[in-house]
C-alpha cells in the first residue's frame, strides 16, 4: 500500500457495501478525506478505525465520490495493472474473437469488467472508446496505449460524448485518438449479417451491441409473421426478421436517417425493401390501433427512458403506454417482444409495468422467454447495476 495515497475515511456502518466489493462509494458514506488530492487522483479507501479497504480514483462533483480499482493493499495501480486488467476483459471475449461471423462486440464493459468508467468497442478493425468518468479520462492516454499494443487495431476513435461525462464534469469529446480514422461508415458483420454502423455519430459508440443475442433469438420467431420493429434506429430486428423469412416488417423510427440507414442495412443483405414510417412510436401505434391494423409479432426496443431514479415514476408511464398499444394491435397469439434499457428500471419493476399494461388492454399474456443484453456486456455480481438490459418475450391472447 502507497502510503503517500490520500486516505478517504467511511462514516460508522458504511463499509459493508466495499467489503461486498460494490465498486461505488457514494458521497453521503465518506465521514472525511484526510490530505490533499486532486480530482481524479488514486485514493484509499478505510472504514471508520482507518482500516485499509479499497484503493480507487476520486472526483468531489460526481455523487460517485470514489470508484473502486482493487481491494488489495499490496496491488499498485501504474501501467501493468491497466495491462493485466485489459488482457482480461479482452480475454473473456476471446470465442467472440475467432468467430468469423462476428466481428462487431464489446471489448471492455466498464466496472463488470473491473475499469470503472472504461468502454471500449471492437468494430471489424477499429475500437471506439468512452472515458465516461474523470479517473478514466486522466488515464485515456495509457490506456489508448495499451489497447494499440494489445490488438494493434487499424485505429482508435473517441466517443466521449455521453451525458453522464456531464456529471463528471467532463466536456464532450470526439476525434481520433491512435493512427487511422475511422470513416464515416464501418461495414461490420454479426452472426453473418451485414451492418453499416457509424461509430462517430450514431447511437452509443455505433450500434446497439448489446442486442445482438436477442435479435438472433427473436428471429427465430419471425418465419410468416407480420413484424412491427419499433424504434428502429438502423434495421437492426428487421434485417435479421427478414433473413427468418418474414412476411412483413414494419419499421418505426423519429429519425429519417437512422431508417434511411435501415433500408441500406436491408440492400446489404439482399433483403427485401420494407416499410419505414417517420413518427413518434406512441402516436404511431395509436394510428395503427384505432384503424384495425394488425400484427403478428412486435418489438419494442425504446432509448432510455429513466437516466435516474428520481425520473422512474415517468419511465414507467412511457413503458406502461407503449406496451399497452402494442398489446392492442398484436393479433390473437402474436408475440411481444419488448425492452427496457433503464438501469434505474428494475427487471421486476419492469415485469409488473407490463403486467400492468396487459390488465388494462384486456389480454392474456404469457412470459414465454426472458432477454437480457449479451455475454460480451457481463453482469458482476457485486455490481448488479451492471444488469441494465431486459426483456420480455410474450404471448399475448
Amino acid at each position: 500500500m502507497d502510503d503517500k495515497v490520500v486516505m478517504v475515511k467511511l462514516k460508522p456502518g458504511r463499509d459493508k457495501p466495499v467489503r461486498n466489493r460494490h465498486p461505488w462509494i457514494f458521497s453521503g458514506a465518506v465521514s472525511s478525506i484526510e490530505g490533499t488530492v486532486k480530482d481524479g487522483d488514486l485514493v484509499h479507501v478505510a472504514d471508520s478505525h482507518g482500516r485499509y479497504l479499497a484503493t480507487g480514483y476520486l472526483n468531489r462533483r460526481s455523487q460517485i465520490l470514489v470508484r473502486l480499482l482493487t481491494w488489495d493493499a499490496d496491488e499498485v495501480v501504474n501501467a501493468d495493472f491497466w495491462r493485466r486488467r485489459l488482457e482480461r476483459a479482452i480475454a473473456g471475449r476471446s470465442r467472440l474473437a475467432k468467430d468469423p461471423a462476428t466481428n462487431a462486440y464489446r471489448l471492455v464493459h466498464a466496472e463488470a469488467d473491473r475499469l470503472p468508467g472504461l468502454v471500449v468497442d471492437r468494430y471489424g478493425d477499429w475500437l471506439v472508446v468512452q472515458c465516461l468518468t474523470l479517473g478514466m479520462a486522466r488515464r485515456r492516454h495509457e490506456i489508448v496505449a495499451l489497447l494499440a499494443s494489445l490488438l494493434a487495431p487499424a485505429g482508435i476513435y473517441a466517443r466521449d460524448d455521453a451525458e453522464v461525462r456531464f456529471k463528471e464534469g467532463l466536456p464532450s469529446e470526439v476525434g481520433s485518438l491512435w493512427s487511422a480514422e475511422p470513416p464515416d461508415r464501418v461495414e461490420i458483420v454479426e452472426h453473418g449479417q451485414r451492418f453499416l454502423v457509424e461509430p462517430k455519430r450514431g447511437h452509443k459508440t455505433g450500434f446497439y451491441l448489446d442486442q445482438r443475442e436477442n435479435r438472433l433469438r427473436v428471429a427465430s420467431y419471425c418465419d410468416g409473421a407480420d413484424v412491427l420493429n419499433a424504434f428502429a434506429y438502423s434495421g437492426g430486428f428487421g434485417v435479421y426478421a427478414a433473413g427468418a423469412g418474414a412476411r412483413s416488417v414494419v419499421n418505426v423510427d423519429t429519425s429519417a436517417k437512422a431508417l434511411a440507414l435501415a433500408e441500406e442495412n436491408l440492400a446489404l443483405n439482399g433483403s427485401p425493401p420494407q416499410e419505414m414510417v417517420v413518427g413518434n412510436v406512441f402516436q404511431v401505434l395509436r394510428r395503427y390501433r384505432d384503424t384495425g391494423r394488425t400484427f403478428d409479432l412486435a418489438i419494442l426496443d425504446p432509448p432510455k427512458f429513466a437516466a435516474s431514479q428520481a425520473q422512474v415514476m415517468g419511465a414507467s408511464r412511457g413503458y406502461k403506454d407503449v406496451n399497452l398499444l402494442a398489446m392492442q394491435i398484436l393479433r390473437p397469439g402474436g408475440l411481444l417482444v419488448t425492452f427496457s434499457c433503464s438501469g434505474a428500471v428494475s427487471a421486476d419493476l419492469f415485469q409488473k409495468i407490463v403486467f400492468g399494461a396487459s390488465v388494462d388492454a384486456g389480454r392474456d399474456v404469457q412470459i414465454i422467454e426472458r432477454l437480457a443484453q449479451a455475454p460480451d456486456h457481463p453482469v458482476l455480481l457485486t455490481f448488479p447495476e451492471s444488469a441494465y438490459l431486459k426483456g420480455l418475450l410474450c404471448r399475448v391472447w
